[in-house]
């Protein structure tokens, strides 16, 4: 079963069909028109775009950084409280055991038969001006000596 929105024309053809296709031959003549004044168009709008993304890139970065110095310091604080259970320098277990190009403040405090380390990393920044507060990680062990 068919239904049929326009009747036929005599000739045997819709009238819908036919005047869509006399609309489309007309638009397709104004878009040849217009394509001249669109020229460049998109690339303006990438270049208005370039910085959000760069933005959004550098954010990402700095999440990856801010993640990075977190783990490093609670690394620093294991190896640290691990040298100072066995009657070593925190400090120097909390240096080795980092990246070189991060610096690294480790305090120690002993109470009965264990010690207590917390590693200070600070949060490299990406842009000037991004200050964030550094990364502070705690570990407790066991005396050994």
């Amino acid at each position: 079963m068919s239904y049929r929105l326009l009747p036929r024309r005599r000739d045997g053809r819709d009238r819908g069909r036919d005047r869509g296709s006399d609309r489309d031959r007309g638009r397709d003549r104004d878009r040849g028109r217009d394509r001249g004044r669109d020229r460049g168009q998109v690339a303006i709008e990438y270049l208005g775009f370039i910085p959000i993304l760069i933005l959004v890139a550098m954010a990402g970065i700095q999440v990856g950084l801010i993640a990075y110095a977190a783990q490093q310091a609670g690394t620093a604080a294991r190896a640290g409280a691990r040298a100072a259970s066995l009657d070593e320098s925190a400090q120097d277990g909390c240096v080795n055991a980092i990246s070189d190009w991060l610096t690294v403040t480790c305090s120690e405090v002993q109470g009965g038969d264990e010690v207590t380390v917390t590693a200070t990393v600070p949060i490299p920044p990406i842009v000037p001006g991004w200050n964030f507060d550094p990364a502070q990680k705690t570990a407790t062990m066991p005396l050994d000596h």
